[in-house]
């Protein structure tokens, strides 16, 4: 991960997104869905449905005719976030997984109402906090911690966990884990809910999400060269008095 040849602005979070994902995705059971799959590809050569080893069964859905990953096989459905979702899907998955789509899709509330009304239970979402503008077919947003609670909270789910990579220099993602049956998750996924990073920001600041992938390096400079000269002065008055 840590790989200086790795593409850092979208590869990177996308590995260590997958990497999250595998903690858990054997957990859940029953039915389901990678909403606006595509292909359901990992970009590692692999696909999601083979993370969710013990789903009894295992969905995709896309937006428009060209934009079908299975082009209408079995194991597909056509379905448009934006608009209200039909009576038939409401809670139809045990889980829903949807991966860096809420940025592209401008009525963003609604798509997340969405989400969670397709869902049982659990609602697993990857989110760019820090990421390039991208996507000729609309990049509308980017996510918080804070962000993400609320939507949770807003759609009577719990949020059970909440990540986010932290690398220099790099786009952040966020992977988030809500469900509306929390309790039976205790003592099953840790709860986990933080916008702070483990790691120091080192340069004064609050070491928050996103400190490392904002390079400060001329500052952090600066600071060592202040208190560089500061102490040179007070060892000037010492010396004077001794």
């Amino acid at each position: 991960m840590n790989n200086k040849s790795i593409d850092r602005k979208f590869r990177l979070p996308r590995l260590w997104s997958n990497i999250e994902l595998r903690k858990f995705a054997s957990l859940f059971k029953g039915h389901v869905v990678n909403v606006s799959g595509w292909k359901d590809q990992d970009k590692e050569g692999g696909s999601y449905k083979e993370y969710f080893l013990n789903a009894e069964t295992y969905m995709v859905t896309n937006y428009k005719t060209e934009a079908r990953g299975f082009q209408g096989k079995e194991g597909e459905i056509y379905l448009d976030l934006t608009n209200e979702i039909p009576d038939s899907l409401v809670k139809k998955f045990d889980v829903v997984f949807n991966h860096t789509v809420l940025e592209h899709i401008y009525n963003v509330s609604k798509a997340f109402e969405n989400l969670c009304l397709l869902s049982k239970d659990i609602v697993i979402i990857v989110v760019p906090f820090l990421q390039q503008m991208h996507g000729d077919y609309g990049d509308y947003w980017r996510f918080t911690p804070s962000t993400i609670k609320k939507m949770f909270e807003e759609n009577g789910l719990k949020l059970l966990y909440l990540s986010f990579n932290s690398h220099a220099n790099a786009s952040v993602y966020i992977f988030a884990i809500g469900s509306k049956h929390s309790d039976k998750w205790a003592g099953k996924i840790v709860n986990q809910y933080s916008y702070e990073d483990k790691y120091d920001a080192g340069d004064g600041f609050d070491s928050w999400i996103g400190c490392h992938a904002i390079s400060n390096l001329e500052f952090i400079k600066f600071k060592k060269r202040k208190k560089s000269l500061y102490n040179r002065i007070l060892r000037r008055i010492k010396s004077f008095y001794d």
